[in-house]
């Protein structure tokens, strides 16, 4: 069976660096203009196939340029481009600012996300892992969740961008890996430090969710389960560039998952501390493929493969 199947967004970024965000009625200059892979859903696809699981995306792209330079860009990454579909409009795009501190603000153009369909979810392949975003229909992730979650695939969802989500979701998900303002945005309450993110946490998991993973920058992430909560540190680096850095969290979590998976035979044993030792190990590993993206410029550029990640990791524990 596949391991990983990712239903979701593929963009052409549109990325400049500027010393800082302009304020509202402000023109600055910047570097020149790059055009980059990315996509939550296609970002998340390559994160995991460079961590080497085997991974399909299902979406789409539209009948410009941009389409055949983003599916040429998976395939490169041995990601499986079978059931991604062209359609007659434009390609989905992000505009990126980075500011000199490397943080960045962001705005979608959906594009040819918007027309991913149900009938796309139902010729999808079946696989261990369900990965979902926000950045394709919400009817469509919905379908998505409840499909697979019948099949007894396990069904995580990165919550984002932040939206108004059904209730019936959150009962569908296994493991849910928000930010903070993802956090905040769908507990409907602040989250500013460790505390609050797990007060949030545990009012998700009473909505249904099995597990919840927050991740905090240079905090690391928190670990949220039914009987466990865990701060997870991540490892200091120079930040260049943040763009993707969650997406290589999560594809480096969910191979982590896979790979711990092949020792317990499940990918969430029943046994508790068989269980919490492979979230835990899962989110370290995590923490450590968004802390190596943030060291790089551009999305899919900067997702690291897994020599990399296991030889940064065995450096900084020594």
């Amino acid at each position: 069976m596949l391991d990983i199947l990712v239903i979701g967004s593929l963009n052409a970024d549109l990325v400049v660096r500027a010393p800082r965000f302009p304020q509202p009625g402000e023109t600055i200059s910047g570097d020149d203009l790059l055009t980059i892979p990315g996509g939550k859903g296609a970002n998340q696809a390559v994160a995991a196939a460079r961590q080497g699981a085997q991974v399909a995306m299902v979406g789409r792209v539209g009948s410009d340029g941009f389409g055949p330079f983003l599916v040429e860009n998976l395939k490169s990454n041995n990601v499986d481009t079978s059931h991604i579909l062209k359609t007659e409009s434009a390609t989905g795009t992000a505009i990126i600012v980075v500011d000199a501190s490397g943080q960045n603000s962001i705005v979608l153009s959906a594009g040819a996300n918007g027309n991913v369909n149900f009938q796309d979810v139902d010729s999808a392949p079946d696989a261990k892992i369900l990965l979902l975003q926000f950045e394709i229909p919400m009817d469509v992730v919905l379908r998505a969740a409840r499909r697979y979650k019948a099949k007894g695939t396990t069904v995580i969802l990165n919550p984002a961008p932040a939206c108004k989500i059904p209730e019936e979701l959150l009962t569908l998900i296994d493991i849910l890996i928000p930010n903070e303002s993802e956090l905040a945005a769908l507990a409907n309450m602040p989250v500013n430090d460790s505390a609050s993110a797990e007060l949030a946490a545990k009012e998700l998991l009473e909505r249904g969710v099995k597990t919840v993973i927050v991740t905090m920058g240079s905090k690391g992430a928190l670990l949220v389960t039914g009987v466990q909560v865990t701060q997870v540190d991540t490892y200091p680096v120079e930040v260049v560039d943040t763009t993707a850095a969650g997406d290589a969290f999560i594809g480096g979590f969910t191979s982590k998952l896979l790979a711990s998976s092949l020792e317990s035979g499940s990918l969430l044993p029943d046994d508790i501390q068989q269980q919490a030792a492979g979230l835990q190990s899962a989110v370290r590993y995590g923490c450590a493929c968004g802390a190596l993206a943030a060291t790089k410029f551009g999305a899919q550029p900067s997702l690291p493969i897994k020599e990399e990640v296991e030889r940064f990791t065995s450096l900084r524990e020594r």
